[in-house]
């Protein structure tokens, strides 16, 4: 018998299967009674999963990015599908299916890495194309930027999802770049492809999407700046020249600042015209992103609007009817 994905669940299923274990909280309710609120995932998606009357001794018997072999019945709460979980034991991790559990990419990674690979040689600044070459030539590095998730939760949570996000964003620059020529265009490019590189090390995403002990201590910003150092010093092997300091300084800079704002963890706001187009075009993309996403995934409920989405700060509307079809008048 197929396994039900979370992306087939549905008001009032009842569900005995095997789930990954995203988070867990041991939380108290308004009349002081713990219960235990898991997130459980498959390759399709999550769901909030609580357990009543539940106390410290179940909490500490499974941990993030285990198994879980649960009986439950979904139910819709406040606009959204819920699992009520009447039962759980921890699954063996060694007879589970990966595949079935980490979100993937619909789209193929290896021709993502070729077209990456491919617009950064077009740059025209020689220093710069080396550079991006240090990058490629690291077998670790490659392999980490082309599997890693661009965020635990927010937009392109998925195996490949970093790759996926800064190819659509080398091609948003590419699009929009021509309009501003006074932009250095080779700048901005490799500002795209730097600016979350530290999430290969910031995040952890073998079994859960979850974040690293260096992640937690530096954040993706500090760890994208180190491997920069790293690779600026393998540049003049390739090239026969120092690596320019302004050039080094701008790209930096790109780095630290593509957040922003200080509010959104940005510690420099952008403060040259590569550095405020990278940030535009991050947010172009992680925006649009996650409002297609809310829709896609709520068109289940048959409501004009989506729940409210904390990133995005708002609910989204998804229409009361085809936008396609023509009106008629009777």
């Amino acid at each position: 018998m197929a396994r039900l994905c979370v992306d087939q669940f549905a008001d009032g299923s009842n569900v005995e299967d095997v789930y990954l274990v995203a988070d867990k909280q041991l939380k108290e309710n308004r009349n002081g009674v713990t219960f235990l609120q898991v997130e459980l995932a498959d390759r399709t998606g999550s769901i909030t999963a609580r357990m009543w009357n539940a106390g410290d001794q179940q909490f500490r018997s499974f941990e993030i990015g285990d198994f879980l072999n649960i009986k439950a019945k979904v139910q819709l709460f406040q606009g959204s599908l819920q699992m009520i979980l009447n039962s759980f034991e921890k699954a063996d991790a060694s007879r589970v299916d990966l595949g079935e559990f980490l979100p993937h990419t619909k789209q193929d990674i290896g021709k993502l890495t070729e077209k990456l690979k491919t617009t950064l040689r077009r740059i025209g600044n020689p220093h710069l194309k080396a550079l991006a070459e240090t990058y490629f030539i690291d077998d670790d590095f490659m392999r980490g930027f082309t599997k890693a998730p661009a965020g635990i939760k927010v937009h392109h949570a998925y195996i490949g999802g970093l790759l996926e996000h800064v190819v659509t964003m080398l091609d948003i620059a590419d699009k929009i770049l021509p309009l501003y020529p006074e932009v250095n265009r080779d700048l901005v490019l490799m500002g795209v492809f730097l600016h979350d590189t530290g999430k290969i090390r910031e995040l952890s995403y073998t079994r859960a999407f979850a974040y690293s002990d260096e992640g937690q201590l530096l954040g993706h910003l500090t760890i994208g700046l180190e491997m920069l150092a790293d690779k600026v010093k393998q540049v003049p092997d390739l090239t026969g020249e120092p690596f320019p300091a302004e050039t080094l300084l701008r790209l930096k800079h790109l780095i630290l600042s593509h957040h922003g704002e200080p509010q959104f963890g940005s510690p420099k706001v952008p403060m040259t015209p590569e550095a405020v187009a990278l940030h535009t075009i991050d947010v172009m993309d992680s925006r649009i992103f996650i409002a297609l996403r809310e829709i896609e995934e709520d068109k289940k409920h048959p409501t004009t609007w989506t729940p409210f989405n904390h990133a995005l700060q708002r609910r989204l509307y998804k229409g009361g009817r085809n936008p396609d079809s023509a009106d008629t008048d009777e």
